[in-house]
């Protein structure tokens, strides 16, 4: 008795997991370097699969501790504020994009050399086709998500907390498909260069690091669904569930700042 727990908090066991997960974002970032000055995509992918696996093993030693009952309402706690912070510091980056974006758009310093103020050059793009499609998508998404998750909190209704999530890793999917037909339309139809000019860069880098969290965000929805099939999540413990409709939901609203600022009032 000497050892037993008399406190809500769940004191870890030594992993080899941060280590990992450190190693492989050394090599996938030094990869990343390497492959932009022509050395080729190897370090990098052996970089992304470490941190792929670490995710899944880590992740998954986390849903065994919570079956095991090491997740205390006090715990439990403590991982949504975690994930708050983590939204936060997402919300900064997105931020600096807005803020880059903004600032190139009105006062582009670079052209303001000489006494004579030089207006920066806009490029049309259409917001109102496939924009507005791809807004109306990730709001229909978000709007399955929300079904979902008042099927577990409200009913617990394990069959439409599933068809609600797997609807919403569909339109996750079909929103991601739009974006990349944006691209290839807008580089070879319109002459579209990366990084042809700061409008360029802010376009695809705020647009595509946005993409990169839908499909992290689809992949996240997609792991729930499956966790919802094998039965993990209950109406009183579904903290993993939360957190990915958090983001979710942080991706829509993005999404909505972008529409309006970069495809609206950028044009």
């Amino acid at each position: 008795m000497a050892h037993a727990k008399n406190h809500d908090y769940h004191i870890l066991p030594p992993s080899i997991w941060p280590l990992f997960g450190g190693l492989g974002a050394f090599f996938m970032l030094f990869g990343a370097v390497l492959w932009m000055h022509g050395s080729g995509p190897y370090m990098f992918l052996m970089g992304l699969a470490a941190v792929l696996y670490v995710m899944y093993a880590w992740w998954s030693d986390v849903v065994t501790e919570s079956n095991v009952g090491d997740h205390t309402p006090v715990v439990r706690i403590g991982l949504r504020y975690g994930f708050i912070m983590f939204i936060m510091s997402e919300v900064m980056f997105f931020a600096a994009w807005f803020w880059s974006f903004f600032k190139h758009t009105i006062y582009p310093m670079e052209e303001y050399a000489g006494t004579t103020y030089v207006t920066p050059e806009f490029y049309q793009v259409d917001a109102f086709h496939l924009p507005l499609i791809n807004t109306l998508i990730l709001l229909c998404s978000g709007m399955a998500v929300t079904w979902a998750h008042h099927a577990l909190v409200h009913e617990n209704n394990r069959k439409d907390v599933a068809n609600g999530l797997l609807l919403a890793v569909v339109l996750g999917i079909a929103f991601t498909g739009l974006q990349a037909y944006e691209y290839w339309y807008l580089l070879a139809k319109q002459d579209w260069t990366f990084g042809g000019d700061e409008f360029f860069s802010n376009f695809f880098m705020a647009t595509g690091f946005h993409g990169f969290h839908v499909v992290i965000g689809t992949i996240f929805l997609f792991v729930c669904y499956l966790r919802v099939r094998a039965g993990h999540f209950t109406p009183e413990k579904h903290i993993g569930f939360e957190a990915a409709a958090w983001y979710w939901h942080f991706v829509d609203v993005v999404w909505l700042f972008l529409f309006f600022a970069v495809y609206i009032w950028g044009i």
